[in-house]
Order: structure tokens, then C-alpha cells, then sequence
């Protein structure tokens, strides 16, 4: 009879953990409107309330309240919410959609284009548009993001480490030791 030892190695030291670099949501600068809308809407609810002579112009009044303020500002947020962007170690996973979930992913090992797309208002509050191009038709794009030039910068990092997996690094793990 021979006895089997195991094999206290573990797993082999290139595979190492999947990290979350971060875990990004659209700018908040997309719920201004519906926020205004909601104070806009309790302003002129609390002053009409009540003033209308019949009851049934009373109760219609507080459905088409009801109704503006599902559909223009607790929607909106909702669909801000289920919008998550999430940067790890090894790829790029876009999530969104609230009826209908989509989960796009794209590996960094792959390699990709990164391009920043900014407008004015984007430039004001140092968000973008970060369009990320596989070169295997549409790209995928990170709408809205915050602080969009760290977010590329990172990105660029982590395509460079995963093209390059057999270079040293520091004793943190965090950069290439330069010799």
C-alpha cells in the first residue's frame, strides 16, 4: 500500500487573484435635472394642494404628481443606479439596464484602444466618455465617467502588466522594479 501525500505547492505563482481597481457609476451630475424636477414638483404640489374646489381635482392632481414623479425623477435614478462600470485586475465589465440586464466584458489580455471623448460640460466637471475599441466592431463605451483621465491612465496601466506578465515587480505588487 502506498500513501499519497498532497501537494502543499498551491497554485502556480503567475496566476495570481483577480483585484477590483474600482467600482465607477455615471457622473451624478445626470440626476441634476430630475432632482430639480422633484423640487419643482413639491413646490407647486404643496401650493395647489387642496385649493381646487371638487375633490376629484384634488385626487387627479396627486396621481399626475404620483405619475411625474415615478417616471421623471424615480426612474432616472433608478436607471443611474443599475449603471455600474467595474475596472479589475484582469478586465473590464460594463453592467447596466434595469428590465433588461447587459454585462459586457473585455479582457485586458486582449489589448484594446482606449479613447477619452469630453464635452463641455463633461470638461467642467472633469468627466467623459472613455471608448473602449477591441477592433471587433462597435466600441464599448463607459459613459459619463468620473475623473475620465485617471480612469484612462489606469487603464493603460493594467493593458501594459497584462501584455507584459513575466516583468518584475516591486515587493507591494503594485509597479515594475526598473533595473
Amino acid at each position: 500500500m502506498t500513501k499519497r501525500t498532497a501537494d502543499v505547492s498551491g497554485p502556480p505563482a503567475a496566476v495570481s487573484a483577480e483585484r477590483v481597481v474600482a467600482r465607477l457609476h455615471p457622473h451624478a451630475r445626470r440626476l441634476f435635472w430630475p432632482v430639480v424636477l422633484l423640487l419643482v414638483v413639491c413646490g407647486a404640489t404643496g401650493y395647489f394642494a387642496g385649493t381646487f374646489p371638487e375633490a376629484w381635482q384634488n385626487m387627479a392632481l396627486l396621481v399626475g404628481v404620483g405619475l411625474i414623479v415615478f417616471f421623471g425623477c424615480f426612474l432616472p435614478f433608478l436607471f443611474w443606479l443599475t449603471t455600474r462600470y467595474t475596472i479589475t485586475s484582469r478586465r473590464v465589465i460594463l453592467r447596466r439596464g434595469f428590465f433588461v440586464r447587459v454585462r459586457q466584458e473585455v479582457l485586458h489580455s486582449r489589448g484594446y484602444h482606449v479613447t477619452v471623448r469630453t464635452g463641455w460640460l463633461q470638461t467642467l466637471s472633469r468627466s467623459g466618455d472613455v471608448l473602449i475599441d477591441t477592433g471587433q466592431g462597435q466600441p464599448i463605451v463607459l459613459a459619463d465617467v468620473p475623473s475620465v483621465s485617471l480612469v484612462q491612465r489606469t487603464l493603460h496601466d493594467l493593458i501594459e502588466e497584462a501584455q507584459a506578465p513575466g516583468e518584475a515587480t516591486d515587493a507591494a505588487g503594485s509597479g515594475p522594479v526598473l533595473r
